[in-house]
């Protein structure tokens, strides 16, 4: 029931995935909603993220399919690549889906407003675009994450991030990337798969922390064989710009030469400027909003949902997160979201798929594990010649059968990741595997054919 002392029941600011699913759910309910956003209908994922990536990513893959194609009888005249029709396309394709949010808001009875919109009180939010500042029973902030930059290195200034790399004019024929993370990583691989000279820059001594070591170290060789460049264990110093294009001074004393220089270093949540100080509301980590099981703030009138949390920052995540929160406070349906064991995917080439624990985690967690562990060149690659090799995983608790963690890189990983998470989900054990009968001839047989583990670790008693 509407509450006449506001203007309205619930008041998002941010219209990504998150808050546009929050929105239209709690309208659904019949609340009286609105909703902000300073940029364009649809978030960092649809507009500047996932969505856009992964198109590129398959306009990169076809360099790989052509070649693989003469091993299988197709004749292959010369490819050429033209990077301003693959941008056009991209971006008629998010013009597209940017109308679909918009049309679903407004069909769900959402009041959008576009406009830079902060909270201005418990219970107030200040549309900058409009200068007003308006009142709601309730406030959710889904503003979502921003590239983190480094704002002291000399020449940051001629960088570009995720935000402006779909955006560029011109392919570059040379690019350095910095960072060790998945966006780094898939972006080294759509530039390398499109003909530009890649490498990537990361303070780390291997790609992508946090997951599985095996798999890390086996994606690194596959990349370095397609032709990625990889500089461990450095950072840049500085960034000129000249008439060769951008020269950038490593730690190490080496100087790269580049067009372009992606900085991939990380997101923090976009808190700055939204006066959450204003209302008292608790921020953590690098600016995230401190939020309970339910979403909530220690300021009562005010939820969080997404990135701007800092919890699991995935867009699935931020989707059932304001799904759940709509949920629990206009639809009286108390509901929590279980952020464990998330299938996710890295669009790597070759490509990643993940759930649960990886091998370091698996063995730091329990006393017995079993480890299953299969590389093979998959049935793609026999005639064509290509040597790399896919690798599947499976992760067992010796001591209850309970399969723990499953990892697959090459071709369809993520695909198989989606429907690993629903295994896993309902607790499936080795057996459950065991008695699953193969689908012949796949890669994802093995998966069900492994019988023998590769390796088994054993916790020494204290």
């Amino acid at each position: 029931m509407s509450d006449p002392r506001y203007d309205y029941d619930l008041f998002v600011i941010g219209a990504g995935s998150g808050g546009v699913r929050a929105a239209r759910i709690a309208a659904g309910y019949g609340a009286r909603v609105a909703i902000a956003e300073e940029h364009r209908v649809g978030g960092t994922c649809v507009i500047r993220g996932c969505v856009p990536k992964k198109l590129m990513v398959y306009a990169s893959q076809f360099s790989e399919a052509f070649e693989d194609a003469a091993g299988f009888g197709w004749s292959r005249p010369e490819a050429t690549f033209d990077w301003h029709k693959l941008i056009a396309s991209k971006d008629a394709e998010i013009d597209r889906l940017n109308g679909i949010y918009i049309r679903n808001l407004n069909n769900a009875g959402v009041e959008i407003v576009m406009s830079r919109a902060t909270v201005a009180g418990p219970h107030e939010v200040h549309l900058a675009m409009e200068n007003r500042t308006v009142t709601a029973r309730v406030i959710l902030i889904a503003t979502g994450g921003t590239p983190w930059l480094d704002m002291a290195l000399p020449g940051i200034e001629h960088i570009i991030t995720s935000n402006e790399v779909f955006y560029l004019k011109d392919q570059p024929k040379r690019i350095a990337i910095a960072g060790g993370g998945y966006i780094a990583v898939e972006f080294a691989g759509i530039f390398n798969g499109l003909g530009s000279e890649t490498t990537l820059v990361y303070r780390g001594d291997e790609i992508l922390r946090g997951f599985d070591d095996e798999v890390r170290t086996a994606l690194r060789e596959a990349m370095e064989a397609r032709g990625v460049k990889f500089v461990f264990n450095d950072i840049f110093t500085g960034i000129r710009k000249g008439p060769d294009g951008l020269s950038a001074s490593l730690k190490s004393g080496g100087t790269l030469t580049v067009d372009q220089i992606l900085f991939a270093t990380g997101r923090e949540p976009a808190t700055d400027g939204l006066g959450l100080e204003k209302a008292g509301v608790a921020l953590g980590l690098r600016g995230a909003i401190k939020v309970d099981s339910e979403s909530r703030t220690n300021v009562a009138s005010i939820y969080a949902v997404g990135d701007v949390t800092n919890r699991v920052n995935l867009t699935p995540v931020a989707i059932r997160e304001g799904h759940a929160f709509a949920d629990a406070v206009f639809g009286g349906k108390p509901t929590h979201v279980d952020h464990t064991l998330i299938p996710t995917a890295v669009f790597s080439q070759p490509e990643i798929g993940t759930v649960g624990f990886t091998e370091q985690e698996a063995a730091e967690a329990f006393d017995c594990v079993d480890v299953y562990s299969a590389s093979f060149r998959p049935m793609l690659y026999t005639l064509s010649g290509r040597q790399e090799k896919m690798l599947m995983k499976v992760l067992v608790d010796a001591e209850t059968d309970l399969v723990l963690g499953v990892h697959v890189l090459g071709h369809g990983a993520g695909e198989l990741a989606q429907v690993l998470g629903i295994a896993l989900k309902m607790r499936a054990t080795k057996a459950d595997f065991d008695a699953t009968m193969a689908v012949h001839p796949t890669a994802a047989e093995e998966l069900v054919t492994m019988r023998t583990p590769s390796r088994t670790l054993r916790r020494q008693a204290a």
